[in-house]
């Protein structure tokens, strides 16, 4: 890769690293499933008129905004609300890998590697660790609930994950690109954000909530809305129509560095020596499995 795209695939990473930061900061100014309301409002208009709505069947394009969109962000949201860190909630949400890995052989019948359970087996008990250092003296306890619901975005966001092979396995002549995937995808969770909210939150957090409206909010969904969405997804679209997928992906592995880095400096966030050895655990669970097979090979004709 040259220099230049190096920057490119940085500045993406540090883009949905600091994301995280910035829902932390979000929930927090307003209701979560109000703001993921707000949030793809924001995402669908004016994009749909922008991007040709994409040849798929509504069916798919219904499902894929259901997982992707509002089940992901819904829990995530909620998770980080509740109390989860934004830092650690960067790394438990790479726990779509190993859903999208199950799924995939469950769903499509793809095959599964040794070296995908052994990253399975490492990554789950680095959660393990993880979750016992939350009660061995760390500044950010890690509630349960939190937990559960991030670990429900990942798997919900996995789902995303398999609907969009579907499509794209289901592309004849025209192909569907990302963006407007993306974009008319976000008109799906407009309607179950704010039934939920309506429903969970209720209309006197709602009416608070949109009465407080201020430049600072209004900044936090541009951010979610557009760089974390638009400019994130378009660049990295971009990276990968310029080199094969295992040259982009790696630097994926690097948006929980900058989750956890800016969740520190931004929100003052800690963790103890235990939690770090769980989270170091899930990013070699999570290396091993996305790249163990290649790892093998290139230390035996090393």
């Amino acid at each position: 890769m040259s220099f230049k795209d190096i920057l490119l695939a940085l500045c993406v990473v540090i883009i949905w690293g600091v994301n995280f930061v910035i829902i932390k900061l979000g929930v927090t100014a307003l209701p979560p499933l109000l703001l993921g309301a707000l949030r793809f409002v924001f995402v669908a208009f004016p994009a749909i008129f922008i991007f040709k709505r994409p040849n798929i069947p509504f069916k798919l394009l219904l499902l894929y905004g259901l997982t992707i969109s509002f089940g992901q962000f819904a829990f995530l949201f909620c998770a980080i609300r509740v109390g989860m860190p934004a830092g650690i909630t960067s790394v438990i949400l790479q726990s779509q890998a190993f859903f999208t890995l199950l799924l995939g052989a469950m769903i499509l019948k793809e095959s599964l590697q040794v070296t995908h359970f052994i990253g399975m087996f490492i990554a789950i008990a680095g959660l393990t660790v993880l979750a016992n250092g939350a009660t061995a003296g760390g500044l950010d306890d890690i509630p349960f609930l939190g937990l559960m619901f991030t670990l429900i975005a990942g798997l919900s966001w996995a789902c995303g994950n398999i609907t969009n092979r579907i499509i794209m396995q289901n592309q004849d002549k025209e192909k569907c690109s990302a963006l407007s995937l993306v974009s008319w995808s976000a008109l799906i969770p407009i309607i179950p954000f704010l039934l939920s909210s309506w429903i969970f939150e209720g209309e006197e957090a709602i009416v608070q909530g949109l009465s407080g409206f201020n430049w600072p909010i209004f900044g936090m969904i541009m951010y979610l809305a557009y760089l974390s969405t638009f400019v994130g997804y378009g660049l990295w679209g971009v990276l990968l129509g310029r080199y094969e997928a295992w040259r982009v992906a790696p630097f994926s592995l690097l948006v929980p560095v900058f989750g956890l880095s800016s969740s520190a400096l931004f929100l003052g966030e800690h963790i103890n020596g235990v939690q770090v050895a769980g989270l170091i655990l899930i990013m070699l669970g999570l290396i091993m499995t996305l790249f163990g097979k290649k790892l093998i090979q290139y230390f035996r004709h090393a």
